[in-house]
């Protein structure tokens, strides 16, 4: 009987392919369900073997440590030199689109905050 190893739903790309990449490198079977026309079913990678599942999920386990552990090694590193994303570096890059979201902000709390003065 087929096993849930992985889910993709907000899964990046790169990610989903070093998942299949390990799966097979290591012999393991396994198929993908994609999300459908509409986007409600379940997107994930599937173990063919339930016996060959608790070696899937330490191997993607292992995997998911190290990329975390890479990732927040390299923001850091980006942090330090100043080329990390901040709010700063959103409104340089497109002041007009960053002065329309924080004004759409400010008018959802200001409606929101009415309701509670008008009760």
């Amino acid at each position: 009987m087929s096993k849930l190893v992985f889910r993709l739903r907000n899964v990046p790309e790169d990610e989903a392919q070093d998942v299949r990449e390990i799966l097979e490198n290591n012999d393991i079977g396994y198929f993908e369900t994609a999300a459908g026309n509409w986007g409600i079913s379940l997107p994930a990678i599937w173990i063919n073997e339930t016996e060959e599942f608790e070696q899937a999920r330490q191997l993607i386990d292992e995997y998911q440590l190290e990329r975390t552990e890479r990732l927040r090694r390299e923001y850091q590193e980006r942090k330090a030199k100043g080329e990390a994303k901040t709010i700063w570096h959103s409104l340089k890059e497109s002041p007009v689109k960053f002065v329309a979201f924080t004004m759409l902000i400010a008018a959802v709390l200001y409606v929101w905050a009415q309701a509670f003065v008008l009760f």
